[in-house]
């Protein structure tokens, strides 16, 4: 009896639509983010249409095109015996339907070694981000510059094959000893990798009638690549297609958060400072405790409202209440000293104003400094109160509705294949505590 429960890639898919239907970005997040959402929009799109893109990356004249050409089986990208022909990334679609994936775009990426170390670095995390499987091509022993372009791929948590291209170049026992160097020199979170020996673009050697020797292309070699590849496809294709939209949604998702704190915080500090002037006049010029604690609460209340606006988190009393609560809870000295200070001076200013007709009027003339002392201290309970608010709010954004961020993680617990593919998924790229305090107003 077929299961009524949607698969893991399924509840992917389900998640991220309902995420990305409810993304509401104002018209100049738009524009800044134009480049990032057409991205997502185009990933979300290939999982839509099951369409998975795979970038063949390596040094240049390493036979990335010749070896995408053969599994192509036509010759579709430019290759050169002499030197590597690929100066820009370019596609082609292997019209292949394997397993649940309808069709594969094929991309092929310029040589590593031909880009400075930044530009390589850029290039290897965009591949990471923008692909959904990376074919590593080697020629011969591993490089540092391709030691340094997996660790990259790796490290982002994107899946990769190695091919070792121009296999028939090799005697047996020559063949043997580079692929056990290559996985010596591999660093050990790549160790497990397979590595599968091809010739793209073979030759042979051919004795014409006067005598001449030339040679001729014969038949990829590509069998045992082929067939790894075919079965990854067939298993984990459309997980893989799923999961890197995920994380293209959860990269846009940061960039978002990130955005949306830089730009409020102007606009933060000045909320925060009109509430203070409030606040503290209030506390100024009424001489009651219980109104005072309840005008104070309101203002706070109303400045927490207006935060979760600026930042982007409509939000209403009931809750603004309970984010307040959660925010005095969490600072022991705002829920606990100063509070006792506030009801103690309260308590004193009131005191002096029931004992005005008493002393004739004297004693206001002491609760008059006792009101700037609770003037002061209101401005800043507000300040720490709005400071805590916004670090809440955008921890709060996590929680509220699906995020792709917490969706990898829940799947990651319940299917041990998400485990395996989200292993080495960056965690680092959670805003840091350190840009918060930077950020925040």
């Amino acid at each position: 009896m077929k299961s009524s429960f949607p698969s893991t890639q399924e509840r992917c898919k389900l998640l991220l639509n309902e995420w990305r239907s409810n993304l509401v970005l104002s018209h100049k997040e738009q524009t800044l983010l134009k480049g990032e959402l057409k991205t997502l929009d185009l990933q979300i799109k290939r999982l839509n249409k099951k369409r998975l893109r795979l970038a063949a990356f390596g040094r240049v004249g390493v036979g990335k095109s010749s070896l995408l050409n053969a599994l192509l089986g036509q010759k579709i990208f430019d290759t050169d015996v002499a030197h590597g022909c690929t100066r820009f990334t370019k596609s082609a679609v292997w019209k292949q339907s394997i397993g649940n994936i309808e069709s594969i775009e094929f991309v092929d990426t310029p040589g590593i070694d031909e880009i400075d170390s930044e530009a390589r670095g850029r290039l290897a995390a965009r591949l990471a981000l923008q692909v959904d499987l990376v074919l590593l091509v080697l020629d011969s022993d591993i490089t540092r510059v391709e030691l340094e372009a997996l660790e990259v791929l790796i490290k982002s948590g994107k899946p990769v094959l190695l091919a070792l291209n121009r296999c028939d170049q090799w005697e047996p026992n020559e063949l043997k000893d580079v692929i056990t160097s290559i996985r010596n020199r591999l660093p050990q979170i790549a160790r497990k990798l397979e590595i599968q020996v091809v010739a793209a673009s073979p030759r042979v050697v051919q004795i014409k009638e006067n005598g001449r020797v030339r040679s001729r292309t014969s038949q990829p070699m590509i069998k045992p690549l082929l067939h790894s590849l075919k079965k990854l496809l067939s298993e984990h294709g459309e997980l893989l297609l799923a999961l890197n939209a995920l994380r293209q949604a959860d990269h846009f998702s940061q960039e978002l958060k990130l955005g949306r704190l830089k730009r409020s915080k102007t606009a933060a500090q000045g909320l925060i400072g009109k509430f203070a002037a409030i606040k503290a006049t209030g506390v100024a010029i009424n001489p009651l405790l219980a109104i005072d604690l309840a005008g104070g609460l309101a203002c706070d209340t109303a400045l927490i409202i207006q935060l979760s606006k600026l930042y982007g988190l409509q939000m209403k009393g009931h809750a603004a209440r309970q984010l307040l609560k959660r925010v005095s809870l969490y600072n022991a000295f705002l829920g606990g000293a100063q509070l006792g200070i506030q009801l103690g001076l309260g308590a004193l200013r009131q005191l002096l104003v029931f004992m005005a007709p008493i002393t004739g009027g004297l004693s206001l003339a002491s609760a008059a400094p006792v009101a700037v002392i609770q003037a002061a201290m209101a401005i800043h309970t507000t300040k720490i109160t709005g400071r805590l608010a916004a670090q809440e709010l955008l921890h709060g954004t996590a929680r509220r509705g699906p995020q792709p961020r917490a969706m990898l993680k829940r799947l990651s617990i319940k299917d041990p294949n998400v485990k395996r593919w989200l292993k080495n998924w960056p965690a680092e790229k959670d805003i840091r505590p350190t840009d918060l305090q930077a950020l925040l107003p």
